[in-house]
C-alpha cells in the first residue's frame, strides 16, 4: 500500500477515535486494526526506532504476520498478539490442556518433567520421572524433527484426547489415555525442607510467576504460603529451582525477591526499568521492601535453557546483595519485558485483540542488563529428570547440597555437559512460551 494510503488510514483512525465511533464494515475494520497495531508499536515498543517507516498492509493476510514482519530482529523473539481473556487466564494459571511438561536426558530419553496437580494428568496420577515410551501408539523417535520434536498433541482445547505409554521407575509399563480439560495450574511444584548436618535447607521448585486471581496488589498466594512454610521450618539456606520457569508476572517476581533478599537490602534498588523515548517518564527504580523473616546471605538457583524472563530478572536483581550460585545450564536470555497495551487503543480493545509487545528493559543495581545470551552457571550439571522433586541424588540439587556441605561443587569432568538438544520452551511461541505446558 502506498504511503499516502497509510496516511489516510492514520487520519481515519484519529478522526474515528476522537468521535468515539465504530465501523461495521469488515474491510475498514481490518485496515483500522492493522493501523492500530503499527500505531501502538510506534508508541510503546521498546525498539520503536527500529520499526519500518512504511508498511504495505496488503502484504499481510493476518495480524500475526504483520507483527512478525515489523518486529526488530534478531533481538525480539517475544512480542505477540492474543486476546484479553487468554492473557488474563494465562497469568493467573487458568489453563486448558493435559497439564504436564517433558524433557530429555543426556541419553536423549524423554521423561515427564512436571505435572500440575489439578490437571487431567495430575488427577490421573502422573509423576515427574516417568519415561515416555510411546505417544499415540508411536515411539518418541518418530516425532523428532530437524530442530527438536513435534508431538502433534493438538491445540490446548478441552476434549482433545491423546494416549501415552510410560515406563515407571520400577520398570513396569502403563498405558494412559486422557482428554484435555480446563484446570487451575499450580506454580509451586514442590516445597521441602532438607536436613543436612546442622543446617535446614529450604527447597522450592517454582514453575512460573503466576498471580493469584483476585488479589490486589498483584501477588501469588502460593509464594506467600511457601515462604510462610520456610519461615516456620526455620531454614538456614534456600535452593530455588527455576529449571522450567519461563517467566510471568514481574510483580510476582518482586514478591519472590522480597522474600529471598537479605534484610540489609530493604530500601535498596531492586532494578531500574527503561522504556523507549516516548515513554521516558515511565523510567524509574523499584526498591526492595523485604517481606518475611528470612535473612539469607546466599542463595542457590537451579536453572536451564528454559529459565527465562522473570526468572532471570530475579537472579540478576538479587546478585548485588547476596552470594548467588547458578547450577544447571545457561539460562534462556530474555532481559526485556512486556505488558499488554491494547487498553490504550480503542480499535484493538473493541475487537478483542491484545497486543503484548516488548516495552521495557531492566538493569540491576550494578547496571547489569542485556544478557541476551543468557546467564552463565557456576556449575554445569545435567537435568536429572528421572528423579522426583527434592531427591538429594538429583544431579543439580545434589551439587547445591554438596556446596553447602563442603564449600565446593562436585568434580564433574566425566559428565556430558553439552546443552540438551531440545528444550520444551522451544516448542512454544507467544503467550504460551511464557508458560509452556502440554
Amino acid at each position: 500500500m502506498k504511503n499516502s494510503k497509510i496516511i489516510l488510514w492514520l487520519f481515519i483512525l484519529t478522526l474515528s477515535a476522537s468521535c468515539n465511533e465504530d465501523t461495521e464494515d469488515p474491510r475498514f475494520a481490518d485496515a483500522y486494526i492493522k493501523t492500530a497495531i503499527t500505531a501502538s508499536m510506534q508508541e510503546w515498543y521498546y525498539w520503536n526506532d527500529q520499526l519500518p517507516q512504511r508498511v504495505d498492509y496488503d502484504q499481510y493476510n493476518s495480524y500475526e504476520a504483520l507483527l512478525e514482519a515489523i518486529k526488530y530482529k534478531p533481538f525480539d523473539r517475544w512480542s505477540y498478539l492474543t486476546t484479553p481473556q487468554a492473557f488474563d487466564q494465562a497469568f493467573t494459571g487458568q489453563n486448558s490442556g493435559h497439564g504436564f511438561g517433558w524433557a530429555i536426558d543426556q541419553k536423549q530419553d524423554l521423561y515427564l518433567s512436571f505435572v500440575y496437580s489439578e490437571s487431567p494428568a495430575g488427577k490421573d496420577g502422573w509423576q515427574r520421572g516417568w519415561k515416555v515410551i510411546q505417544v499415540n501408539g508411536r515411539p518418541v523417535a518418530d516425532y523428532k524433527t530437524s530442530t527438536g520434536y513435534n508431538f502433534q498433541l493438538g491445540p490446548a482445547e478441552a476434549g482433545i484426547s491423546n494416549s501415552f505409554t510410560f515406563e515407571l521407575p520400577d520398570g513396569s509399563l502403563t498405558n494412559r489415555s486422557i482428554s484435555k480439560a480446563a484446570y487451575q495450574a499450580n506454580s509451586v511444584l514442590n516445597r521441602s525442607t532438607i536436613s543436612l548436618e546442622n543446617k535446614r535447607i529450604g527447597y522450592l521448585a517454582y514453575n512460573s510467576f503466576k498471580a493469584t486471581a483476585g488479589l490486589s496488589p498483584t501477588q501469588s498466594q502460593e509464594v506467600k504460603e511457601a515462604f510462610d512454610y520456610f519461615e516456620k521450618e526455620q531454614v538456614d539456606e534456600m535452593i530455588v529451582d527455576l529449571r522450567y520457569n519461563g517467566g510471568g508476572s514481574v510483580r510476582v517476581a518482586e514478591q519472590l525477591m522480597n522474600y529471598l533478599a537479605p534484610i540489609s537490602a530493604k530500601g535498596q534498588v531492586m532494578y531500574t526499568d527503561i522504556h523507549n523515548r516516548n515513554k521516558e517518564e515511565m523510567n524509574g527504580e523499584v526498591r526492595f521492601t523485604k517481606t518475611g523473616g528470612l535473612d539469607l546471605s546466599r542463595i542457590f538457583f537451579i536453572v536451564s535453557g528454559s529459565s527465562a524472563s522473570a526468572s532471570e530478572l530475579s537472579i540478576n536483581c538479587l546478585s548485588p546483595y547476596m552470594e548467588v550460585k547458578l547450577i544447571g545450564q545457561k539460562t534462556y536470555g530474555k532481559p526485556v519485558g512486556a505488558f499488554p497495551v491494547s487498553g490504550f487503543n480503542k480499535f484493538l480493545e473493541n475487537n478483542g485483540i491484545e497486543l503484548v509487545p516488548i516495552t521495557f528493559s531492566t538493569a540491576n543495581a550494578n547496571g547489569k542488563a542485556d544478557y541476551f545470551e543468557g546467564l552463565p552457571v557456576d556449575y554445569a550439571a545435567q537435568d536429572g529428570v528421572s528423579f522426583p522433586w527434592a531427591d538429594p541424588e538429583e544431579p543439580r540439587l545434589n551439587a547445591a547440597l554438596q556446596y553447602i556441605r563442603t564449600g565446593s561443587f562436585p568434580f564433574n569432568a566425566r559428565q556430558d555437559l553439552s546443552p540438551p538438544q531440545w528444550e520444551m520452551i522451544d516448542d512454544f511461541t507467544g503467550l504460551q512460551q511464557e508458560f509452556p505446558v502440554y
